[in-house]
């Protein structure tokens, strides 16, 4: 079989693969889920399910990839003639999430700027990020020139420009994380904060507990997107996969680690308790400025943040319009240029719906949501883990293991092959089928998660 084009090598696969793990769930929502599942004791839980579930569901998305050497509609068609559903399901992942997430994507790049225009006091007012995001045209505008920054890379083509942005940016990003981290457990009275986050504490621990942490593991780590298929479809037959994905793992949990130990020492210094934490997703835009408005250097940390932030945003955008663009190449056998073109088009077209949600168009909610959180919940919440669900099923049941097993081995020892057969084909299922049901009913207000 002729190969498309590939990484350079193991760590150019490893800093892409990493950087479309490593996004804005890792930055903002990793630490409010810590805050309000305590602590510790999600942080164990969050780390036990990624060297487990996770990583059996990310071997074999990328041992597919590579087993194929194709998109996810042509591969998981290569695996069995009936399956071809399954890749059209995991490519539409990415069709529906990088218009949302670009309109995210077009927020921090607004903070960003705005703090490098010294503009950090007008950020931290209450009803700023309300009024921002309700205006007409700015947040349109924003997001599209966030769509721009991800095109550009995309244009560069897979080792010029989608490893090469992630061989720049994440080693950036892991530095400013401990840059922030460090200053952040200087402040008096982060050391509560410290202790709050890393030791476990199982009082009150529940149900609902694993399963936050499973939906984060899933949210964070790119699984069930066609995003670790179309990344392993450029990956070296030669490359130990196993350690491959060990090393997505240290770097994806890492940065997850870091958010924590930048945002809730800093949070109980400022306020002496998780309440603040606990604002959710309003945490990056609202909460967050204001802390680093009364903060020493709070104008440089606030800039330094969000350039993080943008990092993360923009190395996760980059994979899912790469996801866009193989889909393109391969099916409609558009050139490389076109499909990135096309995938732009689509990314700012789409988004301007859930751009408007909160502005002109912000009466129209399905299902009581914004139109961005409607979005959110049907990728995240049905979508992905039905994709993953049927991966398992297909792995696990249909194929057999054997065929991801075998490709494992090309590179090197299987050592944790065992696990991954009991996880695809019993427990991650049953997990998967948890994360769907409670998402639903939490969506619909019978439990709350």
């Amino acid at each position: 079989m002729e190969r498309k084009s590939q990484f350079t090598n193991k760590l150019g696969f490893v800093l892409a693969a990493a950087g479309s793990a490593v996004g804005l769930g890792n930055i903002w929502r990793f630490p409010y889920l810590a805050a309000r599942y305590g602590g510790g004791a999600f942080l164990v839980t969050y780390i036990v399910l990624a060297v487990t579930f996770g990583f059996s569901l990310m071997i074999a998305e990328i041992a597919i990839g590579r087993k194929t050497g194709k998109s996810p509609i042509g591969a998981f068609r290569a695996l069995h003639a009936r399956s071809g559903f399954i890749g059209v399901a995991a490519s539409l992942v990415a069709f529906f999430i990088l218009p949302y997430y670009s309109v995210i994507g077009g927020w921090v790049m607004k903070y960003l700027f705005s703090y490098l225009a010294g503009a950090g006091t007008q950020l931290a007012s209450p009803d700023y990020f309300t009024s921002f995001i309700s205006q007409s045209w700015q947040p349109v505008v924003w997001q599209a020139l966030f769509v721009a920054a991800t095109l550009a890379a995309i244009l560069m083509g897979v080792q010029k420009g989608v490893e090469k942005a992630s061989r720049l940016m994440m080693p950036g990003l892991i530095i400013l994380s401990l840059v922030i981290a460090v200053y952040s457990l200087t402040l008096p009275g982060a050391l509560e904060g410290l202790k709050y986050f890393l030791v476990p504490d199982f009082t009150g621990y529940s149900a609902q507990t694993v399963l936050a942490a499973v939906g984060q593991m899933f949210y964070s780590m790119s699984l069930a997107m066609g995003i670790m298929i179309t990344y392993g479809s450029y990956m070296r037959q030669e490359d130990h996969l196993e350690q491959a994905v060990s090393h997505i793992e240290i770097f994806d949990t890492s940065v997850s680690l870091l958010a924590g130990l930048m945002i809730i020492p800093a949070v109980f210094a400022v306020s002496g308790n998780t309440t603040a934490v606990n604002a959710g997703p309003g945490l990056m835009f609202e909460t967050l400025p204001q802390f680093f408005s009364g903060m020493r250097l709070g104008w440089t940390i606030g800039a330094l943040f969000f350039l993080l932030v943008l990092f993360a945003a923009l190395t996760s955008a980059i994979s899912l319009m790469e996801t866009m663009v193989a889909t393109f190449c391969e099916h409609f056998h558009f050139t490389r240029r076109k499909s990135a073109l096309a995938s732009a088009l689509l990314a700012v077209v789409l988004g301007v719906p859930s751009s408007l949600g909160f502005g002109l168009w912000r009466g129209f909610r399905p299902l009581g949501m914004s139109i961005l959180d409607f979005f959110d919940f049907l990728t995240n919440s049905v979508w992905m883990p039905l994709v993953a669900l049927a991966t398992c099923i297909l792995v696990g049941w249909v194929i057999g293991t054997r065929v991801v097993e075998d490709e494992v081995k090309l590179g090197g020892q299987f050592r944790r092959e065992a696990m991954f057969r009991i996880m695809i084909r019993w427990i991650a299922p049953v997990l998967l089928v948890a994360i769907l049901i409670s998402s639903v009913l939490n969506s619909l207000g019978i439990i709350q998660l």
